[in-house]
């Protein structure tokens, strides 16, 4: 289902079938629905967000997204990430903000998103606004599929990496943060992204969040409290089960 959008926010969910870690993930069963349709509920319930679509390359979850009564935007096969999909619909789609909601992570509170989108409003000196969670599990800051942040006192990122950094020379004095994937982005700062190339930090360590930092464009990081976390492997979606359906036991199905 394709459909003409003119809101001022706009919350897009980049959802493709051929994930190199997952394939197909996106249509996982979360409890009697795919997953991107759980997050697409989230996203919907965001007060910040005046619109909602899901971006995909796949014909498999349009079908799928039209069988839901969920709107969906065909985008090409050939972008490299989430946020080249999101330029794509943004060439055509004329909101002011644009908000990179990963079809992943499924437990994203609404309250969580509005904070990207507020935290971005406020703001004058930056264009991209970023989420972190301070690390809670040890293994998150061995994990590989987990990025680490490194930002500044005032909340400007620094670096994002798969490696457990900062090193801890001092352990007592070690703090890591890991990226929550909710983007809030202006229009200009999305469309110059997708004119820019990859640097050797976004190809080594494949974020993409990196393109803006390697190209000089600032990135704001805003720490967050969520239960959040990206679903990248079954033994991820496995515990997205459990502590989905300890939030939401009482509303489903």
């Amino acid at each position: 289902m394709s459909r003409t959008l003119k809101p001022n926010v706009l919350g897009i969910i980049p959802a493709r079938m051929k994930s190199s870690r997952f394939p197909g993930k996106p249509l996982a069963d979360l409890h009697g629905k795919p997953m991107v349709a759980r997050v697409y509920e989230a996203a919907r319930a965001a007060a910040a967000l005046d619109d909602v679509v899901v971006a995909t390359d796949s014909q498999e979850i349009m079908r799928v997204l039209q069988s839901l009564s969920i709107p969906g935007v065909m985008t090409s096969p050939e972008h490299r990430t989430g946020t080249d999909r999101l330029a794509e619909v943004a060439m055509t789609h004329p909101a002011e903000i644009f908000v990179n909601i990963q079809g992943d992570e499924p437990l994203i509170e609404p309250e969580t998103i509005d904070v990207a989108v507020r935290s971005l409003g406020e703001e004058k000196e930056y264009d991209v606004v970023n989420l972190c969670a301070r690390v809670t599990l040890i293994q998150d800051v061995i994990d590989a599929t987990v990025p680490k942040v490194l930002k500044t006192a005032s909340g400007r990122a620094i670096c994002l990496s798969r490696a457990p950094v900062p090193y801890p020379k001092n352990p007592a004095a070690a703090a890591y943060f890991r990226q929550v994937c909710v983007y809030a982005i202006r229009r200009e700062a999305l469309l110059a992204f997708s004119k820019l190339e990859a640097g050797v930090l976004e190809a080594a360590e494949e974020i993409e969040l990196l393109r803006f930092i390697e190209h000089g464009i600032p990135v704001k990081m805003v720490e967050v409290t969520t239960r959040s976390f990206g679903v990248d492997t079954p033994a991820d979606l496995d515990r997205a089960r459990r502590e989905f359906l300890a939030v939401h036991e009482r509303a489903l199905p």
